[in-house]
Protein backbone atom coordinates (compact mmCIF):
# COMPACT_ATOMS: atom_id res chain seq x y z
CA UNK A 1 0.00 0.00 0.00
CA UNK A 2 1.54 3.35 -0.60
CA UNK A 3 0.18 6.05 1.55
CA UNK A 4 -2.65 6.07 4.31
CA UNK A 5 -5.43 3.68 2.74
CA UNK A 6 -8.59 5.42 1.35
CA UNK A 7 -11.06 4.97 4.24
CA UNK A 8 -8.80 7.34 6.05
CA UNK A 9 -9.02 10.43 3.98
CA UNK A 10 -12.11 11.69 4.42
CA UNK A 11 -14.23 13.73 6.87
CA UNK A 12 -15.92 11.52 9.01
CA UNK A 13 -19.60 13.11 9.26
CA UNK A 14 -20.30 13.48 5.67
CA UNK A 15 -23.21 13.79 4.90
CA UNK A 16 -24.09 16.64 7.72
CA UNK A 17 -26.15 19.48 6.50
CA UNK A 18 -28.09 21.61 8.16
CA UNK A 19 -29.21 25.17 6.05
CA UNK A 20 -27.93 25.26 3.09
CA UNK A 21 -26.59 27.69 1.82
CA UNK A 22 -25.92 28.95 5.24
CA UNK A 23 -24.98 32.63 6.03
CA UNK A 24 -21.38 32.64 5.94
CA UNK A 25 -22.17 30.66 2.40
CA UNK A 26 -24.71 33.69 1.46
CA UNK A 27 -22.25 36.57 2.63
CA UNK A 28 -19.63 34.94 0.30
CA UNK A 29 -21.91 34.15 -2.18
CA UNK A 30 -22.81 37.79 -2.64
CA UNK A 31 -19.76 39.00 -2.54
CA UNK A 32 -18.28 36.79 -5.44
CA UNK A 33 -21.68 38.54 -7.36
CA UNK A 34 -20.30 42.13 -6.43
CA UNK A 35 -16.81 41.60 -7.11
CA UNK A 36 -16.28 38.66 -9.83
CA UNK A 37 -16.92 38.34 -13.61
CA UNK A 38 -20.60 37.23 -14.45
CA UNK A 39 -18.93 34.14 -16.58
CA UNK A 40 -19.12 32.37 -13.14
CA UNK A 41 -21.55 29.54 -13.33
CA UNK A 42 -21.31 26.61 -10.85
CA UNK A 43 -22.00 28.79 -7.96
CA UNK A 44 -25.46 29.15 -9.64
CA UNK A 45 -26.69 25.45 -9.95
CA UNK A 46 -24.80 24.37 -6.25
CA UNK A 47 -24.75 27.88 -3.62
CA UNK A 48 -21.68 26.52 -2.00
CA UNK A 49 -18.90 28.30 -0.39
CA UNK A 50 -15.92 25.86 0.25
CA UNK A 51 -13.68 26.12 3.20
CA UNK A 52 -12.01 22.45 3.46
CA UNK A 53 -12.29 19.53 1.96
CA UNK A 54 -10.53 15.83 2.32
CA UNK A 55 -10.46 12.44 0.07
CA UNK A 56 -14.20 12.45 -0.92
CA UNK A 57 -15.90 15.00 1.15
CA UNK A 58 -15.86 18.80 1.25
CA UNK A 59 -16.79 20.98 4.06
CA UNK A 60 -18.32 24.80 3.74
CA UNK A 61 -17.58 27.76 5.79
CA UNK A 62 -20.98 27.42 7.32
CA UNK A 63 -19.41 23.60 9.00
CA UNK A 64 -22.42 21.65 6.38
CA UNK A 65 -20.14 18.57 5.07
CA UNK A 66 -21.18 16.73 1.99
CA UNK A 67 -20.62 13.70 0.17
CA UNK A 68 -18.32 14.59 -3.39
CA UNK A 69 -19.91 12.88 -6.04
CA UNK A 70 -18.37 16.05 -8.94
CA UNK A 71 -14.59 15.72 -7.50
CA UNK A 72 -14.16 19.54 -9.62
CA UNK A 73 -15.22 17.72 -12.54
CA UNK A 74 -13.32 14.81 -12.66
CA UNK A 75 -9.83 16.70 -11.51
CA UNK A 76 -9.72 14.84 -7.95
CA UNK A 77 -9.13 11.38 -8.58
CA UNK A 78 -7.21 10.61 -5.75
CA UNK A 79 -9.50 12.84 -3.65
CA UNK A 80 -9.17 16.19 -1.89
CA UNK A 81 -5.53 17.01 -0.56
CA UNK A 82 -4.55 13.29 -0.71
CA UNK A 83 -2.06 13.41 1.94
CA UNK A 84 0.49 11.07 -0.21
CA UNK A 85 0.24 13.80 -3.09
CA UNK A 86 0.66 16.94 -0.84
CA UNK A 87 3.75 15.26 0.73
CA UNK A 88 5.68 15.34 -2.78
CA UNK A 89 4.00 18.70 -4.02
CA UNK A 90 5.13 20.08 -0.94
CA UNK A 91 8.63 18.80 -0.76
CA UNK A 92 9.24 19.94 -4.55
CA UNK A 93 7.45 23.61 -3.82
CA UNK A 94 10.47 23.92 -1.21
CA UNK A 95 13.06 23.63 -4.05
CA UNK A 96 11.22 25.80 -6.92
CA UNK A 97 8.35 25.81 -8.94
CA UNK A 98 9.01 27.08 -12.44
CA UNK A 99 11.31 25.97 -14.68
CA UNK A 100 9.80 26.23 -17.82
CA UNK A 101 11.11 23.12 -20.08
CA UNK A 102 14.62 22.83 -18.52
CA UNK A 103 15.30 19.03 -17.31
CA UNK A 104 13.60 18.28 -13.53
CA UNK A 105 13.48 15.00 -12.18
CA UNK A 106 9.98 15.49 -11.77
CA UNK A 107 9.54 16.69 -14.86
CA UNK A 108 11.71 13.31 -16.74
CA UNK A 109 9.73 10.77 -13.98
CA UNK A 110 6.00 11.69 -15.11
CA UNK A 111 7.43 12.03 -18.59
CA UNK A 112 8.46 8.52 -18.20
CA UNK A 113 5.67 7.10 -16.19
CA UNK A 114 2.90 8.72 -18.74
CA UNK A 115 5.09 6.68 -21.60
CA UNK A 116 5.08 3.37 -19.77
CA UNK A 117 1.62 3.75 -19.57
CA UNK A 118 0.55 5.07 -22.47
CA UNK A 119 -2.51 2.99 -24.05
CA UNK A 120 -1.95 0.03 -26.46
CA UNK A 121 1.25 0.23 -29.02
CA UNK A 122 2.10 4.25 -27.66
CA UNK A 123 4.06 2.27 -24.60
CA UNK A 124 7.28 2.38 -24.81
CA UNK A 125 7.02 4.53 -28.73
CA UNK A 126 5.95 7.87 -27.49
CA UNK A 127 6.94 11.01 -26.60
CA UNK A 128 5.15 14.15 -24.28
CA UNK A 129 4.69 17.78 -24.55
CA UNK A 130 3.69 20.36 -21.82
CA UNK A 131 2.00 23.12 -22.99
CA UNK A 132 -0.16 25.25 -21.09
CA UNK A 133 -2.19 24.13 -17.49
CA UNK A 134 -5.93 24.07 -19.04
CA UNK A 135 -7.31 20.61 -21.14
CA UNK A 136 -7.91 23.22 -23.88
CA UNK A 137 -3.94 23.88 -24.27
CA UNK A 138 -3.32 19.99 -24.49
CA UNK A 139 -6.44 19.98 -27.05
CA UNK A 140 -4.89 23.13 -29.37
CA UNK A 141 -1.06 21.05 -29.29
CA UNK A 142 -2.26 18.31 -30.81
CA UNK A 143 -4.66 20.27 -33.78
CA UNK A 144 -1.03 22.04 -33.72
CA UNK A 145 0.84 18.67 -34.15
CA UNK A 146 -1.57 17.20 -36.76
CA UNK A 147 -1.70 19.85 -39.23
CA UNK A 148 2.51 19.97 -38.97
CA UNK A 149 3.06 16.21 -39.98
CA UNK A 150 -0.11 16.06 -42.43
CA UNK A 151 0.46 19.39 -44.04
CA UNK A 152 -3.44 19.83 -43.74
CA UNK A 153 -5.63 21.82 -42.29
CA UNK A 154 -9.32 19.87 -42.28
CA UNK A 155 -10.36 18.53 -38.85
CA UNK A 156 -13.07 16.03 -38.15
CA UNK A 157 -14.56 16.13 -34.69
CA UNK A 158 -18.34 15.12 -33.26
CA UNK A 159 -20.74 16.07 -32.54
CA UNK A 160 -22.50 16.39 -29.03
CA UNK A 161 -18.73 16.77 -28.31
CA UNK A 162 -16.73 18.88 -25.91
CA UNK A 163 -13.08 19.42 -26.40
CA UNK A 164 -12.37 22.97 -24.39
CA UNK A 165 -12.85 26.58 -24.45
CA UNK A 166 -10.09 28.25 -26.74
CA UNK A 167 -10.05 28.95 -30.37
CA UNK A 168 -9.05 25.77 -31.92
CA UNK A 169 -10.76 23.40 -29.38
CA UNK A 170 -14.03 25.46 -29.13
CA UNK A 171 -14.14 24.93 -33.04
CA UNK A 172 -13.79 21.05 -32.34
CA UNK A 173 -16.83 21.62 -29.64
CA UNK A 174 -20.31 20.76 -30.72
CA UNK A 175 -22.57 23.10 -28.95
CA UNK A 176 -23.34 25.54 -30.72
CA UNK A 177 -24.79 28.05 -27.95
CA UNK A 178 -21.34 27.77 -26.33
CA UNK A 179 -19.38 29.01 -29.48
CA UNK A 180 -22.06 31.36 -31.93
CA UNK A 181 -20.62 34.87 -29.95
CA UNK A 182 -17.08 33.82 -31.27
CA UNK A 183 -17.24 32.77 -35.03
CA UNK A 184 -15.27 32.79 -37.34
CA UNK A 185 -13.37 29.84 -35.61
CA UNK A 186 -11.26 27.54 -37.57
CA UNK A 187 -12.28 27.23 -40.87
CA UNK A 188 -12.57 23.24 -42.56
CA UNK A 189 -13.91 21.57 -39.69
CA UNK A 190 -16.42 18.77 -39.67
CA UNK A 191 -18.77 17.50 -37.47
CA UNK A 192 -19.72 13.56 -38.29
CA UNK A 193 -22.29 11.99 -36.04
CA UNK A 194 -21.31 10.12 -32.68
CA UNK A 195 -22.82 6.48 -31.88
CA UNK A 196 -25.66 7.36 -29.53
CA UNK A 197 -28.10 4.13 -29.89
CA UNK A 198 -30.24 5.27 -26.92
CA UNK A 199 -30.76 8.91 -28.67
CA UNK A 200 -30.82 8.10 -32.10
CA UNK A 201 -33.26 4.81 -31.36
CA UNK A 202 -30.69 2.43 -32.77
CA UNK A 203 -29.25 -0.89 -32.00
CA UNK A 204 -26.06 0.14 -31.50
CA UNK A 205 -24.56 -2.16 -34.32
CA UNK A 206 -26.53 0.43 -36.78
CA UNK A 207 -25.30 3.22 -34.65
CA UNK A 208 -21.86 2.37 -35.21
CA UNK A 209 -22.22 1.65 -38.83
CA UNK A 210 -23.40 5.17 -39.60
CA UNK A 211 -21.26 6.69 -37.64
CA UNK A 212 -18.55 5.25 -39.38
CA UNK A 213 -20.18 5.93 -42.80
CA UNK A 214 -20.27 9.40 -42.46
CA UNK A 215 -16.78 9.63 -41.53
CA UNK A 216 -15.41 7.51 -44.60
CA UNK A 217 -17.22 9.46 -46.54
CA UNK A 218 -16.25 12.76 -45.34
CA UNK A 219 -12.44 12.20 -45.31
CA UNK A 220 -12.18 9.60 -48.02
CA UNK A 221 -15.00 9.91 -50.91
CA UNK A 222 -14.22 12.26 -53.76
CA UNK A 223 -17.30 14.70 -52.84
CA UNK A 224 -16.53 14.36 -49.25
CA UNK A 225 -16.00 18.15 -48.28
CA UNK A 226 -13.50 17.64 -46.56
CA UNK A 227 -10.71 18.42 -49.13
CA UNK A 228 -7.36 18.52 -46.78
CA UNK A 229 -7.67 16.54 -43.63
CA UNK A 230 -5.61 16.92 -41.14
CA UNK A 231 -6.93 14.36 -38.04
CA UNK A 232 -9.81 13.03 -36.50
CA UNK A 233 -10.54 13.99 -32.82
CA UNK A 234 -12.81 11.83 -30.42
CA UNK A 235 -13.47 11.22 -26.81
CA UNK A 236 -13.60 7.69 -26.20
CA UNK A 237 -16.54 8.28 -23.91
CA UNK A 238 -18.47 11.48 -24.53
CA UNK A 239 -18.34 13.59 -21.14
CA UNK A 240 -20.13 17.51 -21.49
CA UNK A 241 -22.22 15.44 -23.92
CA UNK A 242 -23.64 12.78 -21.60
CA UNK A 243 -21.25 10.45 -21.13
CA UNK A 244 -22.09 8.86 -24.18
CA UNK A 245 -20.27 5.30 -24.40
CA UNK A 246 -19.88 4.47 -28.13
CA UNK A 247 -20.54 0.58 -28.76
CA UNK A 248 -17.57 -1.75 -29.29
CA UNK A 249 -16.38 -1.46 -33.29
CA UNK A 250 -16.57 2.53 -33.36
CA UNK A 251 -13.16 3.44 -32.13
CA UNK A 252 -11.64 0.86 -34.06
CA UNK A 253 -13.42 1.49 -37.15
CA UNK A 254 -11.62 5.51 -36.68
CA UNK A 255 -9.00 3.73 -36.68
CA UNK A 256 -8.79 2.09 -39.38
CA UNK A 257 -10.55 5.03 -41.33
CA UNK A 258 -7.24 7.08 -39.79
CA UNK A 259 -4.71 4.63 -41.40
CA UNK A 260 -6.57 4.50 -44.61
CA UNK A 261 -6.84 8.57 -44.89
CA UNK A 262 -3.23 9.15 -43.63
CA UNK A 263 -4.19 11.07 -40.90
CA UNK A 264 -3.72 10.93 -37.19
CA UNK A 265 -6.47 9.58 -34.30
CA UNK A 266 -6.45 11.68 -31.48
CA UNK A 267 -8.59 10.59 -28.21
CA UNK A 268 -9.16 13.45 -25.85
CA UNK A 269 -8.79 12.09 -22.45
CA UNK A 270 -8.87 14.95 -20.34
CA UNK A 271 -12.05 14.02 -18.21
CA UNK A 272 -12.28 9.79 -18.64
CA UNK A 273 -8.14 9.43 -18.36
CA UNK A 274 -5.76 8.99 -15.89
CA UNK A 275 -7.67 5.87 -14.36
CA UNK A 276 -11.16 7.11 -14.27
CA UNK A 277 -13.17 4.19 -15.74
CA UNK A 278 -11.03 1.79 -14.37
CA UNK A 279 -7.91 1.73 -16.67
CA UNK A 280 -5.74 4.47 -17.27
CA UNK A 281 -7.35 5.18 -20.53
CA UNK A 282 -10.72 4.49 -21.60
CA UNK A 283 -9.38 3.65 -25.09
CA UNK A 284 -8.41 0.66 -23.39
CA UNK A 285 -11.81 -0.83 -22.90
CA UNK A 286 -11.99 -0.76 -27.10
CA UNK A 287 -8.12 -2.33 -27.55
CA UNK A 288 -7.82 0.37 -29.93
CA UNK A 289 -4.15 2.52 -30.09
CA UNK A 290 -4.02 6.21 -31.23
CA UNK A 291 -1.64 8.33 -32.52
CA UNK A 292 -2.12 11.14 -30.11
CA UNK A 293 -3.51 11.48 -26.62
CA UNK A 294 -4.24 14.62 -24.57
CA UNK A 295 -4.45 14.98 -20.95
CA UNK A 296 -5.55 17.35 -18.07
CA UNK A 297 -7.50 17.61 -15.37
CA UNK A 298 -6.43 14.67 -13.10
CA UNK A 299 -3.15 14.68 -14.06
CA UNK A 300 -1.75 16.93 -11.79
CA UNK A 301 -2.59 15.06 -8.82
CA UNK A 302 -4.23 16.98 -6.64
CA UNK A 303 -5.71 19.95 -8.75
CA UNK A 304 -2.90 21.70 -9.70
CA UNK A 305 -3.14 22.51 -13.12
CA UNK A 306 -0.97 20.91 -15.68
CA UNK A 307 -1.93 19.30 -18.69
CA UNK A 308 0.55 17.34 -21.64
CA UNK A 309 -0.42 15.63 -25.41
CA UNK A 310 1.45 11.98 -25.51
CA UNK A 311 2.27 11.19 -29.27
CA UNK A 312 3.94 8.32 -31.50
CA UNK A 313 7.30 9.07 -31.73
CA UNK A 314 6.90 9.07 -35.25
CA UNK A 315 4.57 12.61 -35.21
CA UNK A 316 7.94 13.93 -32.73
CA UNK A 317 8.73 16.16 -35.90
CA UNK A 318 8.78 19.48 -33.94
CA UNK A 319 11.73 21.44 -33.78
CA UNK A 320 12.79 23.49 -30.75
CA UNK A 321 10.32 26.24 -30.22
CA UNK A 322 7.76 24.68 -32.44
CA UNK A 323 4.94 24.29 -29.57
CA UNK A 324 5.95 26.10 -26.37
CA UNK A 325 4.19 27.90 -23.34
CA UNK A 326 5.02 29.31 -20.29
CA UNK A 327 3.92 27.30 -17.82
CA UNK A 328 5.18 23.76 -19.07
CA UNK A 329 7.60 23.53 -16.55
CA UNK A 330 4.69 23.28 -13.49
CA UNK A 331 7.27 21.19 -11.33
CA UNK A 332 5.12 20.68 -8.17
CA UNK A 333 1.71 19.55 -10.45
CA UNK A 334 4.44 16.77 -11.85
CA UNK A 335 5.59 15.57 -8.83
CA UNK A 336 2.14 15.61 -7.90
CA UNK A 337 1.21 13.81 -10.78
CA UNK A 338 3.90 11.18 -10.14
CA UNK A 339 2.53 10.75 -6.93
CA UNK A 340 -1.24 10.38 -7.87
CA UNK A 341 0.20 7.72 -10.47
CA UNK A 342 2.20 6.02 -7.32
CA UNK A 343 -1.02 6.45 -4.96
CA UNK A 344 -3.72 4.49 -7.97
CA UNK A 345 -1.52 1.92 -8.89
CA UNK A 346 -0.26 1.42 -4.87
CA UNK A 347 -4.20 1.06 -3.69
CA UNK A 348 -5.43 -0.53 -6.81
CA UNK A 349 -7.58 1.74 -7.43
CA UNK A 350 -8.02 0.88 -10.93
CA UNK A 351 -9.90 -2.38 -9.95
CA UNK A 352 -11.67 -0.64 -6.94
CA UNK A 353 -12.80 2.36 -9.44
CA UNK A 354 -14.71 -0.87 -11.57
CA UNK A 355 -16.34 -2.23 -8.62
CA UNK A 356 -17.97 1.10 -7.15
CA UNK A 357 -18.77 2.17 -10.52
CA UNK A 358 -20.64 -1.57 -11.22
CA UNK A 359 -22.18 -0.96 -7.70
CA UNK A 360 -23.20 2.73 -8.53
CA UNK A 361 -24.59 1.48 -12.11
CA UNK A 362 -26.23 -1.24 -10.36
CA UNK A 363 -27.94 0.31 -8.04
CA UNK A 364 -29.53 2.96 -10.94
CA UNK A 365 -30.60 0.33 -12.73
CA UNK A 366 -32.63 -0.97 -9.72
CA UNK A 367 -33.99 2.65 -9.25
CA UNK A 368 -34.86 2.39 -12.44
CA UNK A 369 -37.32 -0.06 -12.42
CA UNK A 370 -39.26 1.66 -10.87
CA UNK A 371 -39.09 5.25 -12.10
CA UNK A 372 -39.11 4.75 -15.54
CA UNK A 373 -38.40 8.23 -16.45
CA UNK A 374 -34.53 7.13 -15.59
CA UNK A 375 -34.31 5.95 -19.10
CA UNK A 376 -30.49 4.64 -19.37
CA UNK A 377 -27.77 4.17 -17.35
CA UNK A 378 -24.65 3.76 -18.68
CA UNK A 379 -20.46 4.45 -18.31
CA UNK A 380 -17.25 2.67 -17.54
CA UNK A 381 -15.97 2.51 -13.69
CA UNK A 382 -16.10 6.07 -11.77
CA UNK A 383 -17.64 7.65 -14.79
CA UNK A 384 -21.73 7.20 -14.98
CA UNK A 385 -24.43 9.03 -16.12
CA UNK A 386 -28.14 8.44 -16.14
CA UNK A 387 -30.34 9.78 -18.93
CA UNK A 388 -33.96 11.05 -17.61
CA UNK A 389 -36.45 11.50 -19.45
CA UNK A 390 -40.32 13.35 -19.29
CA UNK A 391 -43.50 11.60 -19.25
CA UNK A 392 -44.12 11.09 -22.54
CA UNK A 393 -40.55 10.06 -23.14
CA UNK A 394 -38.98 12.93 -24.34
CA UNK A 395 -34.91 13.80 -23.80
CA UNK A 396 -35.46 17.78 -24.51
CA UNK A 397 -37.94 18.10 -21.69
CA UNK A 398 -36.06 16.35 -18.82
CA UNK A 399 -33.70 18.48 -18.23
CA UNK A 400 -35.78 20.15 -15.34
CA UNK A 401 -36.01 16.69 -13.38
CA UNK A 402 -32.07 16.53 -13.43
CA UNK A 403 -31.61 20.33 -11.72
CA UNK A 404 -34.49 19.14 -9.11
CA UNK A 405 -32.21 16.15 -8.65
CA UNK A 406 -29.47 17.22 -8.48
CA UNK A 407 -31.09 20.05 -5.90
CA UNK A 408 -32.43 17.61 -3.63
CA UNK A 409 -29.08 16.10 -3.11
CA UNK A 410 -27.43 19.45 -2.75
CA UNK A 411 -30.15 20.22 0.20
CA UNK A 412 -28.93 16.42 1.45
CA UNK A 413 -25.61 16.77 1.17
CA UNK A 414 -24.49 14.77 -1.76
CA UNK A 415 -22.51 16.97 -4.30
CA UNK A 416 -23.83 15.87 -8.08
CA UNK A 417 -23.45 17.19 -11.83
CA UNK A 418 -25.63 17.23 -15.03
CA UNK A 419 -24.45 16.47 -18.53
CA UNK A 420 -25.96 16.02 -21.94
CA UNK A 421 -27.19 18.90 -25.04
CA UNK A 422 -30.50 18.88 -22.61
CA UNK A 423 -29.19 18.45 -19.35
CA UNK A 424 -31.03 15.55 -18.83
CA UNK A 425 -28.43 13.31 -17.75
CA UNK A 426 -27.75 12.88 -14.24
CA UNK A 427 -23.58 12.95 -14.18
CA UNK A 428 -21.48 11.11 -11.12
CA UNK A 429 -17.78 11.49 -11.46
CA UNK A 430 -16.88 10.47 -7.92
CA UNK A 431 -13.19 10.06 -6.51
CA UNK A 432 -11.45 6.85 -7.47
CA UNK A 433 -10.88 7.28 -3.49
CA UNK A 434 -14.82 6.60 -2.72
CA UNK A 435 -15.32 4.22 -0.31
CA UNK A 436 -18.49 1.51 -0.54
CA UNK A 437 -20.26 3.22 2.10
CA UNK A 438 -19.71 6.30 0.94
CA UNK A 439 -20.97 5.37 -2.79
CA UNK A 440 -24.49 3.48 -0.51
CA UNK A 441 -25.20 6.57 1.19
CA UNK A 442 -24.71 8.90 -1.72
CA UNK A 443 -26.58 6.29 -3.98
CA UNK A 444 -29.80 5.98 -1.05
CA UNK A 445 -30.09 10.17 -1.50
CA UNK A 446 -30.13 10.08 -5.60
CA UNK A 447 -32.97 7.36 -5.54
CA UNK A 448 -34.71 9.60 -2.81
CA UNK A 449 -34.13 12.55 -4.89
CA UNK A 450 -35.43 10.53 -7.57
CA UNK A 451 -37.92 9.32 -6.46
CA UNK A 452 -39.39 12.51 -5.09
CA UNK A 453 -39.04 14.73 -7.93
CA UNK A 454 -40.77 12.21 -10.40
CA UNK A 455 -43.37 12.26 -8.04
CA UNK A 456 -43.75 15.59 -8.08
CA UNK A 457 -43.72 16.10 -11.28
CA UNK A 458 -46.09 13.05 -11.85
CA UNK A 459 -48.82 14.95 -9.81
CA UNK A 460 -48.41 18.60 -11.64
Amino acid sequence: MTGPPIHELHFDDAPNVDTVPGPKSERLLQRQREVDSSAVAYPNNIPIALDEARGATVRDVDGNTFLDFFAGIGVLNVGHTNPYVMEGMYEQAEKFVHTVDFPTEARLDLIEALEERAPGDLAGNSRVVFGGPTGSDAIEASIKLAKYNTGGNGLLAFRNAYHGATSGAMSLTANKGFKEHYTPLLPDVVHAPFPYPFQQNKDPEEAVEDALEQVRATLLEPYGGLANPAGIFVEPIQGEGGVVVPPQGFLQGLRDIADEAEVPLVFDEIQVGFGRTGEWWASEHYDVTPDVVTSAKALGGNGLPLSCTIYHEDLDTWGPGDHAGTYRGNVPAMRAGLRAIEYIEGNDLLAHATEMGELIRSRLREVAEDNPQVADVRGEGLFVGAEFVDEQGNVTEAGDIVADVQQYCYEHGLLVWKAGQYGNVLRLLPPLVVTEDQVETGLDIIADAIAEVTSATATQ
